[in-house]
């Protein structure tokens, strides 16, 4: 799913544009005990609260896609033939009527859930009436299609501080009792992906709050799928393979030169339409970069294998490799951040003996807020 998508979804979020009827959920205790289950209309609710429930399942849809939100793929026998693929097909054909389907899902859950503290597990079920463009751009709200999905998502609860207040009737104060709140969810999913604005069963998008928890054992149990490697930890992973495999990789030169490469791909690519796939970059993509970058031949290919052995042949965003924004150098006792759009005026160099790192400076320079001068 790409970002114009999910925010097409994300709009049906509001008492006036939802189709969701009613919440279903279970109250999960700090044992993992599934202390209650609950099915709540949302048309008896009160306007705010209806209003602050769709409120946090628009957030399991909210997030970087590639980062946040992350596609999980079913193979074709999952979908022919997958438990998994089978209860979720369910839910959401029965729109959350199936009981046994929704038993069954809440004890898969729980226990696949590794979380500390109790919190509220949380599924709805909508149909979308899904518009069409005209050739001139417009928007036609006869319906083309019906996108039926269910949305579930993973909200802790937590107790607020104990505080105390000032009653001005009684001229005095008195402590505000401790509540429990939901807060926002930690991760969910959506089943299915809505991929070129319809549904594709092969695909489930699946939302995360901490960019370095994969949920393994989550998304094993209720998709039967091997949970994407979380984009801090590609990160990381990609970082080790590329020091390890491209001894030109240890240069200030090659490492100003690859961040500005896969930043222009990235401005590149927010030009295209956002309907266009996201750029992925691969290992031989990446293998390419390395050459442009001055790296030798056999460095590339020997990256290329290293990359094979540890992400297989998954692609990875540009976005999860640098930070097109920042670009930071640091020593022990130094931290330089510098404008990534000029990158030039930093170089190292080794005068008599000693490492540098060399910051061409001319005007406007300040130190504390003070202006200085640098003088011969």
């Amino acid at each position: 799913m790409n970002e114009k998508e999910i925010a097409e979804l994300r709009r049906r979020f509001r008492p006036d544009k939802t189709n969701i009827t009613k919440v279903r959920g279970c109250y999960v205790n700090e044992s993992k005990e599934i202390v209650s289950t609950f099915e709540q209309p949302l048309c008896l609710m009160a306007e705010d609260e209806s209003e602050g429930i769709l409120k946090i399942l628009k957030k399991t849809l909210s997030g970087q896609v590639g980062k946040n939100l992350i596609d999980i793929e079913f193979t074709n026998g999952q979908v022919l033939e997958g438990e998994e693929h089978k209860l979720l097909s369910r839910l959401r054909e029965s729109a959350l009527e199936d009981k046994e389907a929704v038993s069954d899902f809440f004890t898969r859950a729980v226990e696949s859930i590794q979380f500390d503290g109790s919190y509220l597990l949380m599924l709805i079920s909508d149909s979308y009436d899904v518009f069409s463009y005209g050739k001139d751009g417009s928007k036609n709200e006869d319906s083309v299609s019906v996108f039926s999905y269910i949305l579930s998502c993973v909200c802790p609860v937590k107790l607020t501080t104990p505080q105390i207040s000032y009653y001005t009737g009684e001229n005095a104060f008195h402590n505000i009792a401790v509540h429990s709140v939901v807060a926002s969810p930690e991760f969910g999913f959506l089943f299915p992906a809505f991929d070129d604005r319809t549904a594709n069963i092969y695909n489930a998008l699946f939302y995360t709050r901490n960019l370095s928890d994969d949920h393994e054992s989550f998304i094993d149990r209720i998709f039967g799928s091997r949970a994407p490697m979380p984009a801090d930890v590609q990160k990381e992973v990609f970082q080790t393979v590329l020091a390890t495999s491209v001894p030109e990789a240890g240069t200030m030169e090659f490492v100003r030169s690859f961040h500005e490469q896969v930043s222009d791909l990235m401005d590149a690519e927010q030009e295209q339409d956002e309907e266009d796939e996201a750029l992925m970059l691969s290992a031989e993509k990446i293998g390419g970069l390395i050459r442009d970058c001055g790296g030798e031949e056999t460095s590339a290919e020997r990256f290329e294998k290293e990359y094979k052995a540890q992400f297989g042949e998954a692609k990875l965003l540009p976005k999860n490799l640098i930070d097109r924004k920042h670009f930071e150098v640091k020593t022990p006792d130094v931290v330089i951040k510098v404008n990534p759009d000029r990158l030039d005026l930093v170089r190292t160099e080794v005068i008599n003996g000693a490492k540098y790192i060399l910051i061409r400076a001319d005007d406007n320079v300040e130190v504390n807020g003070m202006d200085i001068k640098i003088t011969q």
